[in-house]
Formats: C-alpha cells, structure tokens, sequence
C-alpha cells in the first residue's frame, strides 16, 4: 500500500510530526517484527476482527513502514468476536500516533474473516486500550492507494492463507480471467448492511464493477491454499472495502 497516499487520505500527518521528521529524519516504529515464530490460526470463517496500523519512517524520501496489529492474534476472546464494538469505539488513534510518535495510525475494519484458517508469523505485542494484539511482519508496505478494484502488492513471503472444502466463497472474474476471493468482508464501525443481508444477494450490492467483470459465489468443492511463490501477494479491494486475494497459479493451489 501506498502509504503516502494512505497518510494523505486520513489527515494523519501534524506539524510537530512532521517538524520532528525533518529533525530526526524519520519516526522509528517498535521492532515488534524482530522475532516471528509460525502461528497457525483455525475456525476464522465468520470471525470479526480489525488491523490497526502504525505508521513510521522518513516522510521526505517517501520510505514509509507500518506496524499493523491484529485483534485475531488475541487470547483472550470467546466464539467469533476478536473486536467487540465498545472496543473498537474505543480506541483513539490520534493518541496511539502521539503514544508511539507515529507518523500516523489507523483503523481497517471491522471486517469478517472469509477463510477458514492462516499460517502466520507473528511478532511482539502492543497493548490498546487493554486489549493486547500482535504484530503482523508480513504484512509489510506495499503499492497502491485503496481505490476500489485497483490491485496492490503486499510482502507475504512466509503466510498461508486456506479455504476448507464446503466452503461458500465469494469471488470477483476481472475482464482478464483472474479470479479474486475475498478474504475480508467490510463491516465498518456503523455497517451499513449485515453479512446475511449481503449473502442473501451479493451482486445486487455493486454499483462500480468494472465493465467485463463478474462476481460469483461457489461452494468449494475441494480445499483452497493461498501461497504466493515470489513472496508478494496481490490484493484488491472492491467499492464495499470488502478484500480480496488474486488466485491461480503462481498464488493459489488452483483457480477457483
């Protein structure tokens, strides 16, 4: 993601920010991704979670890196809430920034978890608001600037993402033939529509897909991994800021 970009659309850039950059040449974010041991997570189909993203580095010469935290990474929740509304209303991300002296910090979600399982390596944990939720390495800066069904590049060298056999996926055909499954579905802090409702008939919610392009959905009729070879997964959102992982080869065991 660009982060420049992300950093302009949120206004999370102040003056004494940026006044200690030009000082300093640049904010240094904690080192939570030093130490990553492998972590598998399961039963994620369905779970409610949200990333917040830490932002450091030079904002002269555009070397920008995040620190993003998962609420997936917690202990301590039950059934499949990882980020309790009151939680999340909670957090104010202008004092996270100053706590950290970030260039900036942010909110994704609160979104669904579409697949059914991760292989990850995670690192050190921060605490929010009492919550403790670890860092994900992998999932570091990466191109593009979120715009709807622009596709974008993020380090993944090491994580497994799986969809089980049985499993209802949701997936975009672009003009091209590449088939995009979602692995996040945008709930948002105020949603403006439920999971159910959009299940109930998803293509009826898309207002800006692009001409050629199709949705669909699919029961799975085998097990899914998604495993870019080069390291680099590539991402896209659609108009909702529901999420999705290119497939086929190079980046899933087959196309769905």
């Amino acid at each position: 993601m660009n982060w420049n970009a992300r950093l302009q659309s949120i206004g999370c850039v102040g003056l004494a920010t940026i006044a200690l950059a030009l000082l300093t040449g640049c904010t240094r974010l904690p080192d939570d991704g030093a130490k990553t041991p492998m972590q598998h997570s399961g039963n994620l189909h369905a779970l409610r979670y949200i990333e917040i993203f830490i932002v450091g580095g030079n904002p002269i010469t555009g070397n920008l890196k995040a620190n993003v935290y998962n609420s997936t990474t917690r202990t301590d929740y039950t059934g499949k809430d990882s980020a309790l509304q009151a939680w999340v209303e909670s957090l104010n991300f202008e004092e996270i920034k100053e706590k950290y002296h970030a260039l900036g910090a942010s909110l994704n979600g609160l979104k669904l978890w579409m697949l059914d399982w991760v292989d990850i390596p995670l690192g050190s944990s921060q605490t929010f608001n009492g919550v403790v939720c670890r860092v994900e390495p992998d999932q570091g800066a990466g191109q593009g600037n979120g715009q709807a069904f622009l596709r974008h590049h993020h380090h993944r060298p090491q994580s497994a993402f799986g969809y089980n056999k049985g499993t209802t996926a949701f997936m975009i055909d672009d003009a091209d033939g590449t088939t995009w499954i979602m692995k996040g579905f945008e709930l948002g802090i105020k949603p403006t529509h439920t999971f159910e409702q959009f299940s109930a008939d998803p293509t009826s919610y898309f207002k800006k897909l692009p001409q050629g392009w199709k949705f669909r959905t699919k029961v799975l009729d085998q097990d899914l991994k998604l495993v870019p070879e080069t390291g680099v997964a590539t991402i896209m959102p659609d108009e909702m800021f529901n999420v999705y992982d290119k497939t086929g080869p190079g980046y899933s065991s087959y196309k769905p």
